[in-house]
């Protein structure tokens, strides 16, 4: 039987993608070293480079022109204090849009800055998370950037683009948990960032988009963590995560077989859709987010009975459905169900959600 995983993250890669990595794993493009050797001062690294940033640019759409891509470590956590570090430097002061757990966390860190003000100007937190907030369009103050958290990977929110406003402030994206897995109009943000292990790469790997006009040099800041420095050193002012990028290289060009992040939507709608209605129709299982909010890349489900819940992760596990035990602050099931989950894992968790339903 077929092992699949449902983790939030790190998550499962492609087959296609696992399968290519084991036969670069010995040596890579005849250069007589594993593709976990290479320098990344040498073409080889240098070509891969350009070439995964020109597919993540191509993949949304964005104008090289006008936009830049970096490839960091640190996780999008180590962002939440590097963005504002680099941004929020003429007013101090950073709109927050509290859709959830790691938006809060986006908050509290740049919040530890000095002379740095975060206002909370949305918040779903009287729902209880299970909606996400409305995106202000028209704010009382003069801020840096307006930041949000598209897609809530704990609480199973997310917002569609048709819910992301065009602003004359600057938008950031934690993009983290649905990057290039379900469809934006891009041009709408000026910084995207994302950690790489639930879409994209093993971790380890950071990717950041961002406008060029805000590649300021800032002398004040530590070249690490100047994002205009990083951009001269095309990502490479430290030993980049060379393995992890060119994983990330692999995903993307697999990624365009798919037909583009498009592609990749509407299959991964499908999927989502599958799992929801088969939720509704069961007797034991529920899911609270609103119907407007859902993830189509985290679902979060319970019964309402913790002893219940434990014995169908059990269960689960036991048929190779594996890693669906809801995060702590949630509890109940969660599946997460990112591009590289096949339709056909989605349909085995389905018919054993209804299983289970029916012998309880």
């Amino acid at each position: 039987m077929t092992y699949y995983n449902f983790a939030a993250g790190p998550a499962m890669l492609p087959v296609e993608v696992i399968a290519q990595i084991k036969e670069d794993l010995p040596v890579y493009k005849s250069s007589g070293m594993s593709v976990m050797e290479i320098s990344h001062r040498s073409k080889l690294y240098q070509d891969l480079y350009k070439e995964t940033k020109a597919d993540i640019l191509d993949l949304m759409k964005l104008d090289p022109a006008e936009y830049d891509v970096l490839f960091l470590t640190g996780g999008a956590t180590q962002q939440f204090t590097t963005i504002p570090l680099n941004i929020a430097r003429k007013y101090r002061r950073i709109a927050l849009v509290d859709s959830g757990h790691w938006a809060q966390r986006a908050g509290e860190d740049a919040q530890k800055l000095p002379n740095l003000e975060v206002d909370t100007v949305a918040s779903a937190k009287d729902n209880n998370y299970t909606a996400v907030p409305e995106i202000p369009t028209v704010y009382a103050k003069d801020y840096d950037y307006v930041h949000i958290t598209t897609n809530n990977t704990i609480m199973g929110t997310a917002y569609r683009d048709d819910q992301v406003p065009d602003l004359d402030l600057p938008l950031v994206a934690d993009m983290s948990s649905n990057f290039l897995g379900q469809v934006y109009d891009f041009n709408k943000f000026d910084l995207i960032y994302a950690g790489a292990q639930k879409n994209l790469a093993p971790a380890g790997l950071t990717v950041l988009i961002i406008k060029k006009d805000l590649l300021v040099k800032h002398d004040d800041l530590p070249g690490y963590f100047d994002f205009a420095t990083e951009a001269a050193k095309k990502s490479a002012l430290n030993t980049p995560p060379v393995f992890q990028v060119y994983v990330a290289g692999l995903a993307l060009k697999w990624l365009k077989k798919q037909g583009g992040v498009a592609g990749i939507a509407k299959v991964n709608q499908e999927k989502a859709d599958l799992l929801y209605n088969t939720l509704a129709e069961t007797k034991n299982f529920e899911s609270k987010v609103d119907e407007n909010s859902r993830s189509i890349m985290n679902v979060p489900f319970v019964t309402g009975n913790p002893d219940l819940d434990a014995e169908f992760v059990k269960e689960a596990e036991a048929h190779h459905l594996l890693n669906l035990k809801g995060h702590r602050l949630v509890g109940g099931m969660r599946a997460s169900i990112y591009n590289a989950m096949p339709l056909e894992g989605v349909q085995a968790l389905c018919d054993f959600i209804k299983g289970f339903d029916a012998k309880h």
